[in-house]
Order: C-alpha cells, then sequence, then structure tokens
C-alpha cells in the first residue's frame, strides 16, 4: 500500500489542531502565518529557480517551448500559468503549453485517477511533438504523482532539459529531472490539501520561471510588457500607458507612435527612443533579437 506518512505535506500541522474550533479571524490568521512559512521555503530555493529561468529564457531564444505537465492542483497551476503568457506577452499558445492528467476537463472537474499512470503522462507530452530546444517541468506537490513522473521520462528521452517542482525535498520527480526545485513547504493548515501552501509554492516558483524567461526572450523593457497583446481595450490603454512611461511622451504621441508601427508597442518604444522610423525600430530590433535595451544602446553607441 502507498505509504504517504514520510511526506512532510502530509503531516499533521501543530498550529492548526483545533481548526474546527477556531473563529473566522483566526482560520485567516493561521492560514495568513502558513502563507509566509510557502514564501520562505521558495526563497530557501532561489539559486534552483535561477537556473530554471536561464534554462527556460534559452528555449525560448532558441524556438522551444516550456511546458507544464501536472496533475490535480499542481497540473492547473502549470495551466493557468500557460494561458496567461500569451496576453501578457504577445506569444502564441504554443510557446508555453500546460498539460494536465485528466485533458483539459480536468481542469474545471476534477479527474483524480488519471494521475496514477505513467505511460499516461509518457504519451500526452509525447503527443506535443518534443523537440531537444523544449523545457519540461513537471509539477507535483508530493513529488511521487506517477503521471509526472512518467511524462519527465519521456522529456528526457527525447533530449529535452527537464525541471521538478515539488514540495518535499528528496521526491521521485526530482530524481527523474535535471534540476529539482523543492521549497520544504511543511504540513498543510489542513492535513494534506495541497492546493493550499504547497500549491501557493508551485505559484511562486511558476510565476519567477515564465517572467524571468520572457525578459531573457526580450519581452521586458525595463519592468514594462512590451510585447503586451491588445485584446480588450484595458489592454489598449495598458499599451498606450507603457509607451508614455519608456519614452516620457503624452497620450497622443503615444498613439500616434502606436499607429506608425502597426499597433507594435516595442517597435513604437523604440521608435521614440532613436527618433526614427517605424522601418528602422523593426530592423533595430532585429539585429538585438527583440531586446528594446539592446536594440537602443547599439544604435546610439554606433
Amino acid at each position: 500500500m502507498l505509504d504517504l506518512t514520510k511526506l512532510g505535506t502530509e503531516q499533521r500541522n501543530p498550529r492548526t489542531m483545533e481548526l474546527d474550533a477556531f473563529t473566522p479571524f483566526q482560520v485567516a490568521e493561521a492560514m495568513n502565518a502558513e502563507d509566509a512559512h510557502a514564501v520562505e521555503a521558495v526563497h530557501a530555493v532561489l539559486p534552483q529557480v535561477a537556473t530554471a529561468i536561464e534554462w527556460a529564457g534559452d528555449s525560448l531564444n532558441a524556438g522551444g517551448r516550456i511546458i507544464y505537465v501536472g496533475a490535480g492542483t499542481s497540473g492547473r497551476l502549470g495551466v493557468l500559468d500557460a494561458v496567461e503568457c500569451p496576453p501578457t506577452f504577445g506569444v502564441s499558445y504554443e510557446t508555453v503549453v500546460g498539460i494536465i492528467a485528466g485533458g483539459e476537463g480536468a481542469f474545471v472537474k476534477a479527474a483524480e485517477g488519471a494521475e496514477d499512470h505513467e505511460e499516461a503522462g509518457a504519451a500526452d507530452l509525447a503527443a506535443k511533438g518534443l523537440t531537444p530546444h523544449d523545457l519540461v517541468v513537471g509539477l507535483a506537490a508530493s513529488g511521487r504523482t506517477p503521471y509526472v513522473v512518467g511524462a519527465l521520462r519521456k522529456a528526457r528521452e527525447a533530449g529535452c532539459r527537464t525541471v521538478a517542482i515539488a514540495c518535499n525535498p528528496g521526491s521521485r520527480i526530482g530524481a527523474e529531472a535535471d534540476l529539482a526545485i523543492e521549497p520544504a513547504t511543511g504540513p498543510e493548515v489542513l492535513t494534506g490539501s495541497t492546493r493550499l501552501k504547497a500549491g501557493t509554492a508551485q505559484k511562486l516558483v511558476l510565476n519567477m520561471i515564465s517572467t524571468g524567461a520572457m525578459a531573457r526572450a526580450g519581452k521586458v523593457y525595463e519592468n514594462l510588457m512590451v510585447d503586451v497583446r491588445q485584446s480588450n481595450e484595458k489592454l489598449r490603454v495598458r499599451a498606450q500607458n507603457i509607451i508614455m512611461e519608456a519614452c516620457g511622451c503624452t497620450r497622443d504621441e503615444a498613439r500616434a507612435s502606436l499607429g506608425a508601427a502597426g499597433g507594435h508597442v516595442k517597435a513604437a518604444i523604440t521608435m521614440r527612443l532613436l527618433g526614427c522610423s517605424a522601418e528602422e525600430a523593426a530592423e533595430a530590433l532585429d539585429g538585438a533579437h527583440g531586446h528594446v535595451r539592446v536594440a537602443v544602446e547599439r544604435r546610439r553607441t554606433a
């Protein structure tokens, strides 16, 4: 029989033994305190997170993808991070991919039994047409999910770099990956409910990996999302605001530059900073692999 008793995430939390008798404020206070432990646990593994950021950026710059694989809450967190990248960074929905055990329907309706099969994880990942340029990130709070183990093995067979994110040090998925990120979040407020503190820690790590990778791939200038996709009114206004912040110009000037650049925020910023045409800005950005800072500095020092 499967023995979970040695996993820190499955232990009883001595600070919440009377959870059923807590007042609403005590529940909120206890959970807030435990979430602080999640932040501390992630801080302890920042060197490993930094390596994952480097690898993810390398994959994107080589034309590869970031692929998250998980089950249950871990799988949903991977899908969530993936689907937020296109509007934020202007990448395609094939650039950051989330795979969840049980298929897309498992995002909104639990399919817990789907996580028990290594072959399913391998097959679902193989269906994505892996290349060695892809980075595969396996997620499992427990660190033992067979679906994720199978996916990581398949990824390594395909020559991909692999990362495991678990909340129990010395995890099984960590042993299957090139890099293990294992914040030790410890016992949950509600015993075994890893959608809580462990989920928070995983989300923190995913935020770092995707944001850091996109910055390395030229999707960020200063701390501005210069490849934002303008798919609604809020994002159209945000695009104008980004140009205004980066260039110190008025809204009317931002709109004019955006129009001249064909709606591309990054090109509009480069045009204004260099005082050049849209064509020259595009050429400068191409030469800098899409990095605004590099494009501007090269032209100014040429």
